[in-house]
C-alpha cells in the first residue's frame, strides 16, 4: 500500500527526518511512536508533501514523491492532522460533507456510518462544529476525512489530550476502519492505545527509525522503551 524509503524532510535549514523507511500494507495499523519533537509528525505532513522533503515514496505501486498534497489526497490518503482543522462556523453535517471527494467511491464509509457510530455526531448534525468538544471534534474530523473514501489513512495524535472515555471510542473507531478495509498510519503518544490496535509499530528517534515490529516485540525490547519512548 505504502511504502516509503529514505525520506528526508526539512525545515529550513533544520535536516528533520534523517533516511526513514516505513511500509504500510493493506488492512494495516501501523503506528509510530517516540517521544515529542523526534518528527513523527513531520513524517506524515512529508508524505502528504506538505513540507520539502526528498526520498522515495510509493502509494499503491505509484511514485507519489512529486505531486502536490491535492494529487496525493485524490489518489486515495486522507490525513488528520493533530491540530483538527475542522470547519467551526459550518454545521456538523456539512463539515462531513465537505469530505466527499468527486470520482471517489462513496460505499465504504457513509455518513449513516459515521452518525451511527457517534450518535453525538447525529443529535448535533445542524449545530455548528465549533461548540463541539475536543473528542467530538476529533471523531468529526476523522469521520469527514473517512467521507472521502480513502484507502490509506493517516493520522496524527488522534489521543491528545482527550479524557479516558473518549480515548476508548477513538481506538475503536480506528479498529472499524481497518476492518471496512482501510489502513491506518497513526502518530500516537499512548503506549497502551498503539500497542492494543496495531499490527506493527515503528519507534522513531532523532529523525530515524530504531525499531520496527509486533507489539509483542516491542514488549519484549526493555531496552527500546527505556532509551526512545520512557520518560
Amino acid at each position: 500500500m505504502l511504502d516509503v524509503r529514505n525520506l528526508h524532510a526539512y525545515y529550513g535549514k533544520s535536516h528533520i527526518l534523517q533516511g526513514v523507511d516505513l511500509v504500510v500494507r493493506e488492512r494495516e495499523i501501523v503506528s509510530i511512536l517516540g517521544r515529542n519533537g523526534v518528527g513523527r509528525s513531520t513524517a506524515l505532513k512529508a508524505i502528504m508533501g506538505d513540507v520539502p522533503r526528498q526520498g522515495e515514496i510509493m502509494f499503491k505501486g505509484r511514485p507519489i514523491a512529486g505531486l502536490k498534497s491535492y494529487e496525493i489526497a485524490r489518489l486515495g490518503i486522507g490525513y488528520v492532522p493533530e491540530n483538527r482543522d475542522i470547519f467551526g462556523a459550518l454545521t456538523v453535517e456539512q463539515n462531513l460533507l465537505l469530505g466527499v471527494k468527486a470520482g471517489r467511491n462513496t460505499t465504504r464509509w457513509s455518513i449513516t456510518d459515521s452518525y451511527r457510530l457517534f450518535p453525538v455526531l447525529d443529535e448535533r448534525r445542524d449545530a455548528v462544529a465549533g461548540v463541539l468538544s475536543g473528542g467530538e471534534q476529533q471523531m468529526l474530523t476523522i469521520c469527514r476525512t473517512l467521507m472521502g473514501d480513502p484507502d490509506l489513512i493517516m493520522i496524527d495524535e488522534p489521543t491528545e489530550g482527550l479524557a479516558p472515555q473518549a480515548v476508548e471510542r477513538i481506538a475503536e473507531l480506528l479498529l472499524t476502519i481497518a476492518q471496512r478495509g482501510i489502513s491506518i498510519l497513526l502518530v500516537e503518544q499512548k503506549l497502551i492505545i498503539a500497542l492494543r490496535i496495531s499490527h506493527r509499530l515503528y519507534v522513531m528517534g532523532h529523525g530515524r527509525m530504531v525499531f520496527e515490529g509486533s507489539p509483542s516485540d516491542l514488549r519484549a525490547d526493555r531496552s527500546i522503551r527505556q532509551s526512545w519512548l520512557e520518560v
